[in-house]
């Protein structure tokens, strides 16, 4: 396996109107990203990934881009990203930009010159279609297809003034871009030089297997029942029809005369043979994607993403040894995240978030994801086990993210008069809403949790408990165990120190598949074979280690500083959310 900078290092992701305010308008800035530089080179990040900060209407907290060479006034200049850079690459380390060219804004100067007349030179930038017509002559969309953020609605927007049907896949104000029009990829590309040549490292490129639809644009099948009107048209538009092309174009005009890192988000699909086309050494046309089936364990499938269903200790499991064996096997390459923008809070999703277990089961996603093949991602609160905010919260008040306000507007619509499913609806926004990763980073215990300036209102609410849960704290803990902010710069560490094991190794799942435990084997050329045990549950387990594996020492757990007092075969009792790390005989 070729061995490459991108593949060791340590992404962090930062959403920068949640980071850090300097300016006092209750917004993250650019100049807050880089007063934290410190924080994360002694964290052990190598590449500090900034979600969108061009400038934007804000419909899609920066995802609807309105000039992409500029950066928003909310979040500062492109002077300092400039000053960022050079800071960053001062500390050994680089930027990582976010790529979103499935859509513009609506406000974007291309959609303004395209929507102004049919015969505007523009107008196939984007992709419009007439109308169908109802009974009554009144215009209906194109085609049933549903909305991304909001399936109760149309993903088309009918325009007035020309009489006809703009696609908009996630919102009415995020109008998707024609790739069929060669005018449109080399502008794409132009973006892309554009940021490559002021210092960023690569792309994080946000629904990159979108671009390509089925030029037929059928009706979906009506997979969320007949009694809705709109249905995912995922099947027409997921990895389309020349989605490779697009991207070995990219690859060929822009990322190779850069080589640049570059990491692609790619919804909706998980046929190995299409994702390992895209990421296969030499010949992928990105390094890596994010795989998305770990952050969809509780989807409903075949459904949207705002569904619950209940999974297992061994569905987790087998998530991971599927694509940790598949990438190995195959040449490819794995992203390792369980947490992002877009989901909710990885310690209150997959383990115990009560006070009593949090910073053990924040600890334990850890210890799995600083072991595993792949290029990491740690999300900005991460590191400090920050959790969902309380149920308490007011979903007309508190949350402020598109998907949840339609999810929730929807919900009342529907079920208003159902308290019993209205109440249901309410369970999957507390547990799925996007607005949970999106509070306000929690530095200290004074006030907005050191975010912003006492007496300054933050854009959205700081989680209740910042004055527990905090970086300050967290870094200056000298108690008997690691506080989770210490746990993740010790096993960054380690995964650097043993890279041939954790980072380059071979995998291997171990023991029979439990209710509560996963385990595996990480095996490196030079550093030998590690056992990783983890204990997914609240219980306390005993486990029986296979008798061909010995362990010569345990090297860390994540329920005590120093190393763990655990049998070296057979029998091992783990405690609550425990994990150890050993090294084998």
């Amino acid at each position: 396996m070729a061995e490459s900078w991108w593949k060791e290092a340590v992404v962090y992701q930062v959403y920068p109107s949640s980071f850090k305010d300097t300016n006092g308008d209750g917004w993250g800035d650019i100049k807050g990203i880089t007063s934290k530089l410190d924080y994360l080179k002694d964290l052990g990040i190598d590449i500090l990934w900034a979600s969108p900060m061009y400038k934007s209407p804000q419909a899609d907290m920066g995802y609807d881009i309105s000039d992409y060479k500029a950066i928003d006034p909310i979040y500062g200049t492109n002077e300092d990203v400039d000053h960022l850079v050079s800071e960053l690459k001062r500390r050994g380390m680089k930027l990582m930009m976010d790529l979103v060219v499935n859509h513009t804004s609506e406000e974007h100067a291309w959609f303004l010159e395209s929507r102004s007349s049919r015969s505007n030179p523009k107008r196939s930038w984007y992709i419009w279609k007439d109308p169908r017509r109802d009974e009554d002559g009144k215009p209906q969309p194109p085609n049933n297809w549903s909305q991304i953020l909001g399936e109760a609605n149309s993903a088309w927007t009918y325009d007035e003034k020309t009489d006809q049907y703009y696609l908009s896949l996630f919102t009415p104000e995020q109008p998707d871009l024609n790739w069929e029009n060669p005018d449109v990829r080399a502008a794409v590309h132009d973006v892309m030089t554009f940021w490559l040549d002021k210092g960023a490292c690569g792309y994080r490129m946000d629904v990159i297997n979108l671009i390509s639809k089925d030029q037929r644009f059928p009706d979906a099948e009506p997979s969320l029942g007949p009694d809705r009107k709109y249905h995912p048209g995922g099947k027409y538009y997921v990895n389309g029809p020349r989605m490779h092309e697009y991207l070995q174009e990219i690859k060929t005009k822009v990322l190779e005369k850069y080589g640049a890192i570059t990491v692609g988000e790619m919804p909706g699909v998980s046929d190995i043979d299409e994702i390992i086309k895209t990421v296969k050494s030499g010949t992928g046309e990105l390094n890596m994607i994010f795989i998305f089936d770990i952050v969809d364990i509780d989807n409903v499938p075949g459904k949207v993403r705002m569904t619950l269903q209940d999974w297992s200790v061994k569905d987790l499991g087998r998530i991971v040894s599927k694509w940790q064996s598949v990438m190995i096997e195959r040449d490819g390459w794995n992203s390792v995240f369980v947490e992002n923008h877009d989901n909710p809070r990885s310690v209150s999703r997959y383990t115990d978030d009560s006070d009593e277990y949090r910073a053990y089961g924040a600890t334990l996603l850890a210890l799995m994801q600083t072991t595993l093949n792949g290029t990491l991602y740690v999300y900005q609160g991460e590191e400090l086990g920050m959790r969902n905010f309380p149920k308490s919260w007011d979903p007309l008040k508190d949350y402020k993210d598109i998907e949840a306000v339609n999810f929730w507007k929807k919900s009342l619509d529907l079920y208003g008069d159902d308290p019993e499913e209205l109440a249901r609806q309410r369970k999957v926004l507390e547990r799925k809403a996007r607005d949970h990763a999106r509070t306000p980073m929690q530095w200290n215990a004074g006030p907005n949790a050191g975010f912003a300036d006492e007496g300054i209102k933050p854009w959205m609410r700081v989680n209740d408990d910042y004055r527990e849960v905090n970086a300050e704290k967290q870094l200056a803990d000298d108690s008997e165990g690691l506080s989770v902010w210490q746990f993740w710069q010790r096993g960054l560490a380690n995964r650097k120190m043993h890279k041939d094991v954790f980072v380059y190794g071979d995998f291997e799942p171990v023991g029979p598949e439990s209710e509560e435990v996963f385990a595996y084997l990480r095996t490196g050329k030079e550093s030998g074979k590690w056992l990783v045990v983890l204990n997914f549950s609240e219980k306390k387990v005993e486990w029986e280690m296979p008798e061909a594996i010995e362990v010569q020492g345990w090297i860390a757990g994540n329920h005590t500083k120093g190393k763990p007092d655990k049998s070296l075969k057979g029998s091992v009792i783990l405690h609550p959310w425990e994990g150890v790390l050993g090294k084998l005989v």
